[in-house]
């Protein structure tokens, strides 16, 4: 079934529906869908170089909207709507772990799990809501995450092209250790030198 619905997602970039699909994919991968909207952008960026930073735009603006969704589920409909979802995808012994976590690092949960990670960010946008995130905070740090995400994905794919997709496919776990360790260095260096 998920490679049914992944072969469908891919075949959106295609069409000449393919923004509207970005922004309709991206929005619902932040509460519920499970494909990511990499599989759409990073064909729509190889396909149009040129267009890019909108392509990033529209993938970062629909997916913080559909956090929103996310942290509505958390905070009026968890138990009806929330529960099933993270349950369906395994996830819910994680998340009673992430809600304990949520009361003292929720600006950095959101930022580097939201946007930076494998873990999906619907797990991370309906936690917001059930456990009270401040929503500006809740939007702010998902902008940060997600619009870094989608602006580097697309960014590198314009400047390098094809190249870059089969390298970054080949080497992601590393890639990704590296800029975790860089990321987290640069929060840990920031408390300590202001």
């Amino acid at each position: 079934m998920l490679q049914r619905l992944y072969n469908w997602t891919m075949s959106l970039a295609r069409t000449r529906h393919a923004e509207r699909s970005l922004a309709g994919i991206s929005f619902a991968e932040s509460s519920f869908f499970p494909i990511p909207p990499d599989v759409l952008l990073i064909p729509m960026v190889l396909a149009n170089r040129a267009h890019w930073l909108r392509f990033a735009l529209i993938a970062t603006l629909s997916s913080v909207a559909g956090g929103l969704l996310g942290y509505f589920i958390g905070a009026v409909l968890f138990e009806t709507i929330g529960q099933p979802i993270l349950e369906f995808y395994g996830y819910m012994s994680k998340f009673e772990q992430f809600q304990e976590a949520f009361n003292v690092w929720g600006l950095l949960i959101v930022f580097i799990f939201g946007g930076l990670t494998p873990l999906p960010y619907k797990v991370i946008t309906i936690a917001s809501g059930l456990t009270g995130l401040s929503l500006p905070v809740f939007i702010l740090s998902s902008l940060a995450a997600r619009g870094t995400r989608f602006l580097l994905v697309s960014g590198l794919l314009y400047k390098f092209g094809e190249p870059i997709r089969l390298f970054i496919e080949k080497h992601l776990g590393l890639l990704f250790t590296a800029f975790m360790a860089l990321l987290i260095g640069g929060f840990f260096a920031a408390a300590y030198i202001f």
